[in-house]
């Protein structure tokens, strides 16, 4: 494994961690003991950071990554996020009142006096413009409920919005082959500010596999299902707002460019690690295959500009216009 400087923390962290979603829910079918073998594995790959939510199975998988943390004696980091509790999910909800709630309730599932990192969930756009809730997050610092915290976002305006808050340690925004705008200006403004960069979404809700066809079926639960047109939350969170059969077009082209002797995931994941600025790649998993699969890209050379040039020509064919300007 090879690790990357988090922004300001001083902590040092995984090139590939653990996007913990999969495993609490809106993910189909997902089993407890598989999930656990799939998080000690990766942990034993020297996998330290480990991304979670409050929401991802209504505290699931915080509870998971608690049961973790008991049983391995490793030093390990997790970051939850708050925020997405709310309903309805309005800037005014992001108040001192429900901050605090959430936090005391993922300290809770966490089994912990003090949240590592702590991520306001993707909250509306308006809540980068309230300075007042940075100033609730600065108090729960003080407090000894967080150690650092930072955003969850959905766009590069949010993204450039929360840097200018002094004390956001990193932003976790989606950065992948099908969505290149944030390396275009905010990475350099992040690394200017030091601020750590979560790439999120990496694989394009498994799109960038290269494993689903036109025929492929999603269980009821699964986002990827119910969640194409932004029915119960942002659009651009499945397959990262791409059309499934445009996805599926580009995702052919990408295999014909893939190197030889590596599987797309790896390619896409390789990818994302080209970029500096980024800190790390939080691709999920449920199975131990996945995160061996996963962690594996840390391994593979550094692709050549030819390489990197054709993947940018794909995305400026297939999928620039229905993205690029959205977020």
């Amino acid at each position: 494994m090879q690790y990357r400087k988090l922004g300001r923390t001083g902590w040092k962290v995984s090139e590939i961690s653990f996007g913990a979603w999969a495993i609490g829910g809106t993910w189909g079918d997902v089993n407890d003991n598989e999930s656990l073998e799939a998080l000690n594995i990766a942990l034993d790959s020297g996998v330290n950071f480990f991304d979670t939510a409050d929401v991802y199975g209504d505290g699931r998988s915080e509870r998971l990554l608690a049961k973790l943390k008991k049983e391995r004696k490793e030093k390990f980091y997790i970051a939850t996020k708050a925020g997405r509790r709310l309903d309805p999910h309005t800037a005014d909800g992001y108040n001192r009142k429900n901050l605090s709630s959430f936090v005391e309730r993922s300290l809770k599932n966490l089994n912990t006096d003090v949240i590592d990192l702590l991520q306001l969930h993707c909250p509306p756009t308006q809540v980068f413009y309230m300075p007042q809730v940075f100033g609730i997050l600065d108090d729960l610092v003080k407090e000894g409920k967080l150690i650092y915290y930072g955003v969850s976002v959905e766009k590069v305006e949010e993204a450039l919005k929360a840097i200018e808050y002094p004390n956001v340690q990193i932003v976790q925004i989606i950065f992948n082959m099908f969505r290149h705008r944030p390396s275009e200006f905010f990475f350099e403004q992040a690394k200017k500010k030091q601020v750590g960069i979560l790439a999120r979404v990496p694989l394009a809700s498994g799109m960038l596999a290269g494993k689903f066809t036109k025929d492929s079926k999603f269980e009821k639960d699964d986002h990827r299902r119910f969640n194409r047109h932004g029915e119960d939350f942002d659009k651009g969170e499945t397959f990262s707002g791409v059309d499934y059969d445009l996805g599926l077009k580009a995702v052919e082209e990408l295999k014909d460019i893939c190197p030889v002797g590596i599987t797309l995931t790896q390619f896409a994941l390789r990818w994302i690690l080209m970029f500096d600025a980024v800190t790390c790649t939080i691709p999920g998993a449920k199975r131990k295959n996945q995160v061996e699969e996963n962690i594996s890209s840390v391994d593979l050379p550094p692709l050549t500009d030819e390489t990197m040039k054709k993947v940018n020509a794909v995305y400026e064919k297939h999928i620039k216009e229905s993205v690029h300007q959205y977020w």
